[in-house]
């Protein structure tokens, strides 16, 4: 692995990737005419609402991966710098890639070392303290994903995060003895997929892979995450945007 340079620009370097591929079933009938990333939130698409996060925590350089109804995406933010953020598109052509397929497919556009961030999340943290983390503890790892105790509140609680480590993490099939839960926001080496031969699978299947190997570093933080990919999640959203709105 080839070590990364601190750097003292509070200016990522990284590329992030944003996963917006989904079929949003869980919003039918909205998400049949629409991508979750241009449903409104407070007034505009959600999406802006993440470039705006993206662009506060340093970000400039965006990779959106899209499968359905992607183009619509395309079509309206274009090279994002009208949004002040270079952003570029990877779709997954005439069958859907999950999550981890899409990723891998973009890896071209995303260099040796980038973030990963679903497209129905928001995640108001400090992405810079996350990446300096990153450069102090991660040198010999493959991933560092971002842990939150959730405790079951906001969606099912999928890792054990204990002293520090990920000492177990399942998506599909969660223990009781799990209280955090993957964040949704990750920092990937390209050498993590090395051995994906699967066109089709899901991020979760390489973060388990990872975390089973002792490959991936868990870094906890303490505000809950929004999501826009169930009805009870964007009305929720929607409240946090509106109350921030009103306050500020």
């Amino acid at each position: 692995m080839q070590p990364l340079k601190k750097s003292p620009l509070q200016r990522c370097p990284l590329k992030l990737a944003v996963l917006c591929g989904g079929l949003a079933t869980r919003l039918a009938p909205l998400g049949q005419a629409l991508p979750k990333s241009l449903m409104e939130v407070a007034g505009k698409p959600f999406i802006l609402h993440q470039l705006e996060l993206f662009r506060k925590n340093g970000l400039g350089q965006i990779v959106l991966c899209a499968g359905f109804l992607g183009q619509k995406i395309q079509n309206y933010l274009g090279d994002g710098k009208k949004f002040g953020l270079e952003v570029k598109y990877s779709f997954d052509g005439e069958k859907l890639l999950g999550t981890g397929g899409a990723i891998k497919k973009a890896l071209p556009l995303l260099g040796e070392v980038f973030w990963v961030m679903y497209g129905d999340s928001y995640l108001d943290v400090d992405f810079q303290k996350i990446y300096q983390y990153f450069l102090k503890h991660c040198q010999n790892k493959l991933g560092l994903m971002v842990v939150f105790k959730n405790e079951g509140r906001w969606d099912k609680s999928n890792l054990l995060f204990e002293k520090g480590r990920i000492v177990k993490y399942n998506k599909k099939k969660p223990a009781p003895e799990m209280k955090h839960i993957d964040y949704g926001l990750a920092i990937l080496r390209k050498e993590a997929f090395g051995g994906a031969v699967e066109e089709v699978f899901d991020l979760a299947d390489l973060y388990q892979n990872l975390v089973a190997r002792g490959q991936m570093l868990g870094f906890e933080v303490f505000r809950r995450f929004y999501e826009i990919g169930s009805f009870t999640g964007l009305r929720e959203t929607r409240k946090y945007f509106e109350r921030n709105r009103a306050f500020s």
